[in-house]
């Protein structure tokens, strides 16, 4: 996996989740989340990741995550990924992903 595919970039499944009705989750803060967030995300910082994966692994569709930069999104989504969540997408930047809705 390469650094651009870890960040979200070049991701060609991606959108095709998004076209599906991926659940979006933003992994910031709950401050950063009340400044600006993508109508309809969910809001689960990356830290917290862990403790909610039954909650995502009961979504019947792909999960898109999304933060600031494409760093903690990266994160949450190996985290996403070790716990046998299988279609799970970086979408990097949550403003960049917006405007690909």
């Amino acid at each position: 996996m390469g650094l651009f595919s870890w960040l979200g970039l070049g991701n060609s499944g991606l959108q095709k989740a998004l076209d599906a009705g991926a659940a979006i989750v933003d992994v910031r803060t709950p401050q950063e989340f009340d400044q600006g967030k993508i109508p309809g995300s969910i809001n689960i910082p990356v830290n917290r990741i862990s403790s909610q994966l039954d909650r995502l692994k009961t979504m019947d569709r792909p999960i898109v995550v999304c933060c600031a930069s494409g760093m903690r999104s990266g994160m949450a989504k190996t985290i996403l990924k070790k716990a046998g969540i299988k279609e799970v997408y970086n979408g990097g930047n949550w403003q960049s992903l917006l405007k690909k809705l």
